[in-house]
């Protein structure tokens, strides 16, 4: 069985690239630098008629017509500086409440039913019990027990009494 090709004018087309001359290929040493790719070097103080004469397009006296001139980063025009404006060290609040933090897995390996300042102090998950102390919800507890604490996180007091245990603030 004979099949006739059909030449288009698509298949024309790619017999013609094949017959391209090698002056007519691109290749490294064939590319040329487009139009306006190197810009002139500006010429500066060779008198009036250049246009860049006199000053040499730097103005007129001060700093930054100076050869050597030289602004630091964050120079501000005399003016004091943002970063000399501005604390050096950081900020602590006195107001700010500082709580030794006791988990409820922590809890879990107490088989006391209430759970005071003394006895978290005895078991050492406390250093101090006159500081203040808050539960955090960090694990799992399954029995009922009554704890004191100066604060209690929501999830910590929902954990708490979903196991049927009681939770007692103590205020400071």
């Amino acid at each position: 069985m004979k099949t006739n090709k059909i030449k288009t004018k698509r298949n024309s087309k790619a017999s013609t690239k094949d017959k391209v001359s090698p002056e007519e290929r691109i290749a490294l040493n064939t590319l040329k630098v487009p139009r306006g790719a190197h810009k002139r070097k500006k010429i500066l103080g060779r008198g009036p008629g250049s246009g860049h004469g006199k000053t040499s397009t730097r103005g007129s006296k001060g700093q930054t017509s100076r050869s050597g001139k030289h602004k630091y980063l964050g120079f501000e025009g005399g003016q004091m500086p943002l970063i000399r404006r501005i604390a050096k060290r950081g900020f602590t609040s006195r107001a700010k409440i500082e709580y030794q933090l006791v988990h409820l897995r922590d809890l879990t390996r107490i088989k006391e039913e209430t759970i005071s300042l003394d006895l978290l102090k005895e078991k050492g998950l406390i250093k101090d019990k006159s500081k203040l102390v808050k539960i955090l919800s960090d694990g799992e507890i399954k029995n009922p027990i009554s704890i004191q604490a100066h604060a209690v996180s929501k999830k910590a007091f929902d954990k708490i009494k979903n196991a049927g245990g009681k939770v007692e603030l103590i205020n400071k």
